[in-house]
């Protein structure tokens, strides 16, 4: 997976195409990634014990990582592996920023 925590990345697919947030966790196994204030869902909690609330909230699902992309200068881009002096870099292949 290309993305990391902490990315800014545009969501260009889904009920929240448009949006841009950042990446609160990667789910690598699934390849999905969980972006702050998007695809939000309503979820049921139970209580667990007499002074826990139990009820509705509402927390960030997970969004498919074909569906977000990252966003440099303001421009979304793909991300691409250079070497600079010996060392595996990141950077966005529109701009060329090094991430």
């Amino acid at each position: 997976m290309r993305l990391k925590k902490n990315d800014t990345v545009k969501i260009i697919a889904g009920k929240d195409k448009g949006k841009i947030g950042k990446i609160v966790k990667t789910l690598p196994s699934e390849d999905r990634v969980i972006v702050q204030g998007a695809n939000m869902v309503h979820k049921t909690i139970r209580r667990k014990n007499q002074n826990d609330q139990g009820g509705i909230v509402t927390i960030e699902a997970p969004i498919h990582v074909s569906n977000v992309a990252l966003v440099s200068k303001d421009k979304t881009s793909r991300v691409g592996y250079k070497f600079e002096n010996g060392k595996k870099v990141r950077y966005a292949k529109k701009t060329g920023e090094v991430l």
